[in-house]
């Protein structure tokens, strides 16, 4: 089985991709409408979240019982080892430090391209803020991360995405 050295080996790993990125737009969607449409906060989409999932666990635990079927995999059982624990927590505080380092000498003004750069992103964030809301911003920023993500996935999108900027796969240089 060959493998193009991105992951997808020859068995459908585009598919997966693909199928990853409908769900997470699918979700998206769903906290959009949630949150944007019925003026609901986070806090009340994360309750309705769990009571879906507790009506939903309780419905199958009954059905289950009535049929005489165990429960395959007990999620109270579920454990995750000391590692990953500390390698979760050791990458966020990594993501925060360096974030807060990159502010912290932004705003000393030691480097001047730097202080320019976050000014200038700052200011187009509130302009983009002034013209729609956090929400709309969001949900447009996920959809074009699902349709990026498809775009890669594809390999006619791939194929034709070359065919107009004029390049050969260079793969498959029989491929045009």
């Amino acid at each position: 089985m060959e493998s193009n050295g991105n992951g997808n080996g020859g068995g459908g790993g585009g598919r997966s991709e693909i199928g990853k990125s409908v769900i997470v737009g699918t979700c998206g969607t769903l906290i959009y409408y949630h949150c944007t449409y019925r003026k609901s906060t986070l806090l009340s989409l994360a309750s309705d979240v769990f009571i879906v999932l507790l009506c939903s666990l309780a419905i199958l635990g009954m059905l289950f019982r009535q049929m005489n079927i165990s429960v395959p995999v007990d999620p109270l059982e579920w454990q995750i080892s000391h590692d990953t624990a500390n390698a979760v927590v050791a990458w966020f505080a990594n993501t925060v430090g360096a974030a807060e380092s990159v502010l912290r000498v932004a705003a000393t003004g030691h480097d001047k391209r730097l202080f320019v750069k976050v000014v200038v992103i700052l200011y187009l964030l509130s302009a983009l803020g002034r013209i729609a809301s956090g929400a709309t911003i969001a949900y447009a920023a996920l959809c074009l991360f699902c349709v990026y993500i498809i775009a890669q996935s594809s390999e006619f999108l791939r194929k034709c995405a070359s065919a107009v900027l004029g390049r050969r796969d260079s793969a498959n240089p029989d491929a045009l």
